[in-house]
C-alpha cells in the first residue's frame, strides 16, 4: 500500500474537499491511501513551508510562499511532471490570476484548486428590516457603518490586505518602487481611511478573521453587511449556517470598484515525497474541471477552475455566489512572492493592526513597513 499524507487548513472549505477527493482517488486507485491533516487559517497564511515540506507529501498552500519554497527547493516544479495540455487548460481556465500566482521564475509550483479574494456579503433580511440597500460607494459604506450595520475582518493579516486594496484604489500600487511598500502620501490616506472604517465597524472586528466575520453575519440580529472579506461560498449554501448570506462585488472609490488582494489556495507536491507519481496523479485529479465542479465543490470546496464558477447547478446551490463574485476575482491584485515575503507580511500586518487599535503617525507606520521589507529582503539575499 502506498501511503501519502497532506496538510491543509481547518475549515469546511479547506479540509472536507481534500478528504472527499482523497477517498474517491483511493477508490479508483486501491493501492494508494491519502491521509489529510489540518492547521489553522493563520498558520496557513504565515507559517513557513520548510518544516511542512519534510513532513507531508501534499500541501495546500498560499501563493505568497511560492518564492521562498522555490528558493529552498521545497516543491516539485509541476511543469516538469504534468502534461503540458493539462497545465494549458489550467491557465486558460484560471479564476483571475490564481493559476499564475503559483508560477515563479518560469516554473509552476502548485495547482490553483481554490480561488478567493475579498468580496462583499450581506443578510438580505436584516438589510430589508433596516430599510437600506447594499452600499454602492465608499461614502455609502461609511454611512451604513455609522448605523452599526457593518463588520469587517481586521485581524493583522486581513488589515494589511485591506491596506493594499486601498492603496490600489488611490492609484498607488504597492511595491512598485524599490524599498518602498506604499508611497507616503497615498499610504497615509489609505491608513486613515482604513482606520475610520474599522472604528465604525461592529465591536470585535479587530479580532475577527474572515471565517468568524461570515459566521457573525450569518448569526447576527443586527450586523447586516460586510464590505470585503475573503469569500466563503459555504455561507451562501442552504443548511450551512443559521442564515444564508448573499455576496457581491465591492463598493466604488473615486468612481472605480475597489480591487481586493487575491487569496485562494494551491495544491503542491513536496520534493521529499517518496511516491511522486501517485501524488502528482492525485493533484491532477483534484484540479481537473470534472472534479472541481462536482465532487470538490459539492464537498464544500471553493474551486479554482473557471468551469465550476460558471456552472449553473453550482450557482443555484450557492445563491449565485460564484457568478456574483467572479468579476471581483478576475480584477484582484496579486501580492509579491519573493523569498522573505512571508516574514515581511507577518511584521507589516502587526504594524498596521497596532495602528488601527492605537492610532499614531501614519508616516511612521509606513517607514516601519519599509524597514520590515528591507529586513526580509536582506535575510534572503
Amino acid at each position: 500500500m502506498i501511503e501519502l499524507t497532506g496538510i491543509t487548513w481547518n475549515h469546511t472549505r479547506g479540509y472536507l474537499p481534500m478528504v472527499a477527493t482523497a477517498q474517491r482517488f483511493s477508490e479508483l486507485h486501491p493501492d494508494v491511501s491519502i491521509t489529510w491533516h489540518k492547521r489553522s487559517l493563520q498558520q496557513f497564511a504565515d507559517a513557513p513551508l520548510t518544516d511542512l515540506a519534510t513532513r507531508f507529501d501534499l500541501m495546500v498552500i498560499d501563493h505568497p510562499s511560492i518564492g521562498e519554497a522555490a528558493h529552498h527547493h521545497l516543491l516539485l516544479p509541476l511543469d516538469e511532471h504534468l502534461p503540458a495540455a493539462f497545465l494549458a487548460d489550467q491557465a486558460a481556465n484560471s479564476v483571475g490570476r490564481s493559476h499564475a500566482s503559483y508560477n515563479y521564475k518560469g516554473h509552476q509550483y502548485a495547482l490553483a484548486i481554490d480561488a478567493a479574494t475579498p468580496v462583499s456579503g450581506c443578510r438580505p433580511d436584516l438589510m430589508k428590516r433596516a430599510g437600506v440597500a447594499p452600499p454602492a460607494t465608499w461614502d455609502d459604506l461609511l454611512a451604513l457603518a455609522r448605523r452599526g450595520l457593518v463588520t469587517v475582518p481586521a485581524i493583522p493579516i486581513d488589515s494589511l490586505m485591506n491596506l493594499f486594496m486601498l492603496a490600489n484604489a488611490l492609484d498607488a500600487e504597492p511595491f512598485t518602487q524599490p524599498g518602498e511598500v506604499i508611497a507616503e502620501a497615498p499610504g497615509i490616506r489609505a491608513l486613515t481611511l482604513l482606520r475610520e472604517l474599522v472604528q465604525l465597524s461592529a465591536p470585535g472586528s479587530l479580532d475577527r478573521n474572515p471565517i468568524r466575520t461570515w459566521q457573525l453575519l450569518a448569526d447576527s440580529d443586527t450586523v447586516a453587511y460586510c464590505p470585503f472579506a475573503y469569500g466563503y461560498s459555504n455561507y451562501s449554501r442552504a443548511g450551512y449556517a443559521g442564515n444564508i448570506l448573499r455576496t457581491g462585488g465591492l463598493v466604488t472609490f473615486n468612481g472605480k470598484p475597489l480591487r481586493s488582494t487575491l487569496g485562494g489556495a494551491g495544491l503542491a507536491v513536496s520534493r521529499t515525497c517518496k511516491h511522486p507519481e501517485d501524488a502528482l496523479a492525485y493533484a491532477e485529479f483534484v484540479a481537473g474541471p470534472d472534479t472541481q465542479k462536482s465532487l470538490y465543490a459539492q464537498s464544500g470546496g471553493q474551486p479554482g477552475h473557471r468551469a465550476a464558477w460558471l456552472d449553473p447547478a453550482l450557482n443555484a446551490a450557492t445563491t449565485n455566489f460564484f457568478a456574483n463574485t467572479l468579476p471581483t476575482l478576475d480584477a484582484a491584485w496579486v501580492r509579491p512572492r519573493f523569498p522573505g515575503f512571508i516574514a515581511f507580511q507577518d511584521a507589516a500586518s502587526k504594524l498596521v493592526h497596532d495602528y488601527l487599535i492605537h492610532g499614531g503617525a501614519e508616516s511612521q507606520v509606513l517607514e516601519q513597513m519599509n524597514s520590515a521589507l528591507a529586513n526580509a529582503q536582506r535575510k534572503t539575499a
